[in-house]
């Protein structure tokens, strides 16, 4: 008996998806997938990017329609035609990338759609103060007024997250909702879904961070090209079990060797303070060819402080030293022209223009390596640009929309324009959020080749995993300040958390 046929035995479930399959023209993305959902259960859904998950996730949401196969819902036949018909069946999804309202309020993207209403008019009251409650669980101290263009990307997360708590809802989909969480946060969300869970809700949790599985799951289903290569009873598997399941192959190795390094600093700041006080009194350096970690909990003034290091955000006080040399930064043309480069959080947003090609993209940030006398030409961009693709492994075409290109892919082009740029200093914030775990490693070798190149790297993590595993150094910040800068060798979980929660 295959695998996918023998869980058509699967009793005790109140969804069920039998030969469920999805093309798009030609291409089939996801073949024919069995499975099922029991009530009061965390099942995990694990691949690699591409592998199924978020296709299986919009199929169930009613936002994709399957080409084959059927769903039933507590036992009846279940069709959504659309979100609308998921949620009045008792089913919600959190996006792995978030879909809120800019312009809306915090309270009114946790409810939209289904405002509260009093006599016919809103209850604004009301919704800011069911919204404040939840943000508060989740451990988010924001007026729900607030509109969310002003939150930064985890903040935002969180939003979305209390979005989809606040749904009675009997089946919620948690698209990779602890991307952009620290550990702190994290174990909020954990301890919702256990309480919900323990009230009957079920839930299909998709995450690249694995361990996160184990606490949470009670069930591991993995996917590799939208076929179930492995149905796991209980949610106590060896992660290189899991990895190799979804990879298809063997995983020596996660996280590249360390090279020794050597020589003076190459970035030095020195009394950085934030005028919004989000970072105060922040001195560490930087070497040629290190790696260097920032850990902290959401809130810590991570990605405030290497913005400013990038000359995005402004400093009350300060100093910065490029080779020994001073330098001042009033813009990201200061920090670009004295060879700082940030890759930021947020790769969609801030890091690429989705609907411009891959060679457009690149060319952007490299128009003066392009240019032949002044002039840039489509085949100068071209070029360039197919050079730059076959260097980094970018599986893409040069005329491809950025936007269609998967998690780890984005972030290639994204990494590589910076570095065909030449920098001196790379700073990375959250590398590698919401990207699989065969694309991380991809990513994690990237990274070392440019500390290998000589150049000062800084990586900022959520995932403590990742910063441990990649860094010389580690510098931990809490509550904006520099709670004590960790050796490789003296860097644990432990010794990190009891400084970032100082």
């Amino acid at each position: 008996m295959t695998l996918q046929k023998s869980l058509i035995a699967d009793r005790g479930s109140i969804l069920s998806l039998r030969g469920i399959g999805k093309r798009y023209g030609s291409i089939p993305v996801l073949p024919s997938i069995d499975l099922d959902i029991r009530q009061g259960e965390v099942l995990a859904l694990i691949g690699e990017n591409g592998a199924g998950k978020s296709t299986i996730s919009a199929i169930i949401a009613g936002l994709v329609k399957p080409s084959t196969g059927t769903m039933s819902w507590r036992g009846a036949p279940y069709a959504p035609a659309s979100p609308a018909d998921a949620l009045s069946a008792g089913i919600g999804l959190i996006h792995q990338e978030m879909r809120l309202l800019p312009d809306l309020s915090i309270a009114e993207n946790v409810f939209v759609g289904r405002l509260p209403m009093k006599a016919g008019i809103l209850d604004r009251a009301a919704m800011n103060r069911r919204a404040a409650g939840q943000l508060k669980r989740l451990g988010l101290d924001v007026p729900p007024a607030m509109l969310v263009r002003h939150l930064r990307v985890a903040a935002q997360q969180q939003v979305e997250i209390a979005k989809a708590l606040t749904l009675d809802a009997s089946l919620l989909i948690l698209d990779e909702p602890t991307a952009a969480l620290g550990g702190k946060e994290a174990d909020r969300l954990f301890e919702h879904i256990l309480q919900l869970k323990a009230e009957g809700v079920s839930f299909i949790y998709i995450s690249h961070r694995l361990d996160e599985i184990a606490r949470v799951a009670d069930r591991v289903a993995v996917l590799r090209d939208g076929q179930l290569v492995a149905m796991h009873e209980n949610a106590q598997v060896q992660v290189k079990t899991l990895v190799e399941q979804m990879v298809g192959r063997p995983v020596e190795r996660m996280f590249p060797a360390l090279r020794p390094i050597e020589g003076r600093p190459l970035l030095e700041i020195e009394g950085f303070t934030s005028p919004e006080g989000s970072f105060a009194d922040v001195s560490f350096s930087v070497k040629a060819g290190e790696v260097f970690g920032i850990a902290g909990i959401i809130g810590a003034g991570r990605t405030e402080l290497v913005r400013a290091i990038a000359g995005a955000d402004p400093i009350a006080s300060g100093t910065v030293k490029v080779g020994g040399a001073p330098i001042h930064l009033r813009s990201p043309r200061d920090a670009l022209a004295n060879g700082i480069f940030l890759v930021p959080e947020d790769r969609k947003a801030q890091g690429l223009i989705l609907a411009h090609s891959i060679a457009d993209n690149i060319a952007v940030s490299n128009a003066s390596s392009i240019a032949r006398k002044g002039w840039i030409t489509p085949r100068a961009i071209e070029r360039f640009a197919d050079q730059v693709i076959a260097r980094f492994g970018i599986r893409g075409r040069s005329n491809q929309r950025a936007g269609q290109l998967s998690g780890g892919n984005q972030q290639k082009v994204v990494i590589a324009k910076c570095i065909s740029r030449r920098p001196r200093i790379v700073i990375l914030d959250e590398p590698t959020r919401g990207i699989d775990v065969g694309a991380r490693a991809a990513i994690y070798e990237m990274i070392a080749d440019l500390a290998g190149q000589g150049m000062a790297v800084i990586v900022v993590s959520s995932d403590l995993d990742e910063v441990l595993g990649l860094s010389h150094r580690i510098m931990v910040l809490s509550r904006g300040r520099n709670r004590g800068i960790l050796g490789h060798e003296a860097a644990d979980r432990v010794a990190v958390m009891e400084l970032a929660t100082t």
